[in-house]
């Protein structure tokens, strides 16, 4: 165990942004993740130069054990994936299981983790949850520790303020690298970006003039020391890069990543151009971004399809989507208690996928 000054003191390491998916998890007829499944989905995504948010909320990461998510973890690195285009979700609402969980990803050497709050009790203060994040840092006491905060209400209920924030900068400048918010509400991601991000650099463009390293083909690290915000769902994607946003940690991007990721690219060059043409004007970064609103538009349609409530959940319609894709039936499986597309319910989202003209990129 470190102290503050220990984890705190040193350099903060490269920041990640970009496309990431939270991975689907494909199960065998036992209902045991399937490892080879797993590390070619996972393959493939990063071909399509999407990051691995890995145990997410679409990975069923809280219907795994936590021995099953150490175990596919340690696989995907075995399998030779760079652990640096990864982004492990690590939260449980147990500490020690969380310490578990993210200490194994720093010493796989992570880009960092997407970590929940605590879900089960319900109206936890804000002094509880500050104590939740301050023991996890403690216990893991690594200099190269990156946490990214999970705001997803709609599932978790207990979320992230704010307020909480503030204090876990404050103690732990370099340990907390940023958040993904799934509120799926853009005024609340606006706040956090206007709080943690504008405020810090200025104005929303100067957070992109920064000093990059590429890692692979996908993901760019950043070497600032910031709070970085991504959503959570590509429709709110380039609002978030105009006002200082770093990219998005979405579902689709299971079935999507290259027409995402072809935005976030598109909106990165022209934001950079921007940024090295001198001073800039009020206006001049979303008059860089105006012409990627007809395809922002189009992922929206995209993810739309996944979204209706027609099918049991969006995790179930992904999954019978790759299934459809891939020719392999077993990727439709998910663990109780979320269940399958019916036939019917399969055969109305290729339909729709098709009438919508969407288009696999193998």
């Amino acid at each position: 165990m470190s102290d503050n000054a220990t984890i705190d003191g040193l350099a903060a390491s490269e920041r990640i942004r970009g496309v990431l998916a939270p991975v689907v998890t494909p199960f065998k007829d036992d209902l045991s993740p399937d490892t080879e499944r797993f590390i070619a989905h996972c393959k493939w995504l990063l071909s399509q130069n999407c990051g691995l948010a890995v145990f997410g909320t679409n990975s069923e990461a809280n219907s795994l054990a936590v021995e099953e998510r150490a175990m596919l973890l340690d696989e995907l690195v075995a399998a030779g994936i760079d652990p640096a285009r990864m982004m492990p979700g690590t939260g449980c609402c147990s500490i020690m299981e969380t310490v578990k969980l993210t200490a194994q990803a720093v010493d796989h050497g992570c880009a960092g983790v997407l970590m929940l709050p605590p879900f089960y009790y319900k109206d936890v203060s804000e002094e509880g949850l500050y104590r939740y994040f301050s023991e996890v840092v403690q216990r893991v006491g690594d200099a190269r520790l990156k946490i990214y905060l999970y705001h997803i209400p709609p599932v978790a209920v207990v979320g992230i303020t704010t307020g909480l924030v503030e204090r876990l900068l404050a103690a732990y400048p370099n340990a907390i690298g940023g958040m993904k918010d799934s509120s799926g509400d853009w005024n609340n991601t606006r706040m956090f970006l206007d709080a943690f991000v504008r405020d810090r650099h200025g104005d929303s463009a100067t957070g992109w003039a920064t000093s990059r390293a590429r890692s692979g083909n996908d993901l760019e690290m950043d070497t600032q020391t910031s709070f970085d915000v991504f959503v959570g769902s590509e429709s709110f994607l380039l609002a978030n890069m105009r006002n200082g946003g770093v990219g998005t940690i979405s579902a689709t991007a299971n079935v999507n990543p290259g027409a995402i990721h072809s935005v976030f690219a598109q909106a990165t060059t022209r934001q950079e151009a921007v940024s090295a043409s001198g001073p800039r004007r009020t206006g001049d970064n979303d008059a860089a971004l105006s012409d990627l609103d007809d395809q922002q538009q189009r992922l929206n349609i995209v993810r739309a399809v996944f979204s209706n409530r027609k099918f049991p959940s969006m995790i179930a319609a992904l999954k019978q989507a790759i299934a459809i894709y891939t020719d392999d039936p077993a990727w439709a499986k998910v663990r109780p208690p979320l269940v399958e597309l019916t036939p019917d319910q399969a055969r109305t989202l290729s339909e729709e996928l098709s009438a919508i003209g969407f288009r696999w990129r193998k």
